[in-house]
């Protein structure tokens, strides 16, 4: 029999496999029962063998310290393994980018309202495709086209799960088989590759590109108009921008254009805001509204952007064509499912109260922020920040320029706010502000800035609630000691 690895080893030598235990032997350790109380023994076998697995190939290199196979450094190394195991990949971060609706981070956070309505919808069976006035079977888009239509002046409405969906689905629909024209200066991509030539294939459509990068006129569409022609589509250039000599088609006369010639016109928004910005003092983005009174028969748009709800692709438009669109086989595979659809109907719901939009939705919210409140912010927690980041680093309340995202407004800028960390010596300054970095996104609610200017800069605008962040700077001092 192996004896018990205490009993075996020598402090301070090495230890071999045959001091290892067994996974049973390791698992039914007494003060282990109420590991396995809580978890099961599917589990903590399971992390335990994988343990010993790995211990075991230290051991047969020559590698394994002695103190590493003692009961108590097992328990406990196991403990954490199960911990780290059931952490959720998923986890909430600060975002201190200065990029509000961004990306990678998320884009778009949800209502307070939201988040209540989809926890009680998601708790219990709920109505999604039940119609209770009928006590029949009911449309999962009734739960929001009334709403869409209400908002936007759209005959018909239906969502599906992203807005790169309601294109291709858009397209398929309308044009499958057939020719869709798009001026050369719209065939964007957008993240992930999302591009709008391979769209056109994915959809079965043939793409006919009219005019050039820069300049697109009238004649150009109408020259391209021809018996295949099933769509004329406008993209807007949401994360980007041509500037200098350019000149594009607008809405209202491309729909006179296409319309004269039997043919609809398909506009995709992107963004997709709902309310005029300009009346927040922030730049304007075209809205589904004035798509649809210049003659858009179909306008695409996400909704966790600066809508702000929750991942969707929203289609609005006439009876006519959100009635193919519907009835296309594609539908039914991009829909979207009960939790998103919650979410998108309590955020919508928002939008009845525009009084209100401000203060209860998050995205309108941060980006309205005024700067001299982020500032004032910015002077109250930079000595906390400097007693934690000492001697190692400085730190500055400085101005900055953030940005909406998510591709809305790309060359727009929002002034803000924030704390400007930089090394104490320059020699050394590029690894110490990775380090610098790494030790804030290693924290329990991991913290992200941005490195700019040998500088890592944390942009306040989206910092509502300081208390999480103020918690965590014992930990980041300890982290950079």
């Amino acid at each position: 029999m192996t004896a018990r690895p205490d009993e075996s080893v020598v402090h301070g030598s090495k230890a071999s496999a045959k001091d290892l235990p067994s996974v049973d032997r390791l698992i039914r350790s007494p003060t282990l029962a109420a590991l396995l109380a809580e978890h099961g023994h599917t589990l903590v076998a399971g992390e335990a063998r994988a343990l010993l697995d790995t211990l075991r190939a230290q051991a047969l290199a020559g590698a394994l310290d002695a103190p590493a196979v003692q009961s108590a450094a097992l328990e406990a190394t196991l403990r954490q393994r199960i911990e780290a195991r059931l952490a959720p990949r998923m986890r909430r971060v600060l975002n201190l980018t200065g990029t509000v609706i961004h990306t990678n981070l998320g884009r778009a956070l949800l209502a307070d309202a939201a988040l209540q309505h989809l926890l009680a919808m998601m708790a219990g069976p709920n109505n999604l495709e039940y119609d209770l006035a009928s006590g029949g079977r009911g449309d999962r888009d009734s739960i929001v086209e009334e709403l869409l239509c209400s908002i936007t002046g759209a005959q018909a409405a239906t969502v599906v799960n992203n807005n790169a969906a309601a294109v291709l689905l858009t397209i398929a629909a309308m044009a499958r088989g057939r020719e869709v024209i798009v001026s050369r200066g719209e065939l964007v991509e957008i993240g992930g590759a999302f591009r709008m030539p391979d769209v056109m294939a994915s959809a079965g459509a043939t793409l006919v590109e009219v005019g050039t990068t820069n300049r697109t006129h009238p004649a150009d569409y109408e020259r391209a108009i021809g018996e295949r022609t099933a769509l004329v589509m406008k993209v807007h250039t949401s994360n980007y921008a041509v500037q200098g000599f350019t000149a594009a088609v607008d809405e209202t006369t491309l729909a006179a254009i296409a319309h004269a010639k039997g043919v609809p016109l398909a506009t995709d928004l992107g963004s997709g805001s709902l309310v005029d910005l300009a009346h927040y003092g922030l730049p304007r983005e075209p809205l589904p509204q004035e798509m649809l009174a210049a003659g858009c028969d179909v306008v695409t748009f996400s909704g966790d952007k600066l809508l702000g709800g929750p991942q969707a692709g929203l289609i609005v438009g006439s009876k006519e064509a959100l009635g193919r669109i519907r009835k296309f086989p594609m539908k039914r595979a991009l829909r979207m499912s009960k939790l998103p659809l919650a979410a998108l109907e309590a955020t919508l719901m928002l939008y009845l109260r525009p009084e209100r939009l401000a203060q209860d939705l998050p995205t309108l919210r941060l980006l309205t922020r005024p700067e001299a409140q982020i500032r004032e912010l910015a002077e109250r927690l930079a000595p906390q920040l400097a007693a934690a980041v000492a001697p190692r680093f400085g730190v500055e309340v400085a101005s900055m320029q953030g940005q909406i995202g998510s591709g809305s407004l790309p060359v727009e800028r929002l002034p803000s706010a924030g704390l400007a960390i930089a090394p104490a010596q320059k020699k050394g300054a590029g690894r110490a502000l990775d380090e610098l970095a790494a030790a804030l996104r290693a924290l329990p609610l991991p913290v992200i800035g941005r490195i700019a200017d040998d500088r890592l800069l944390l942009d306040l605008r989206c910092l509502e609630d300081v208390q999480p962040f103020t918690d965590q700077l014992p930990a980041l001092h300890e982290a950079l000691a």
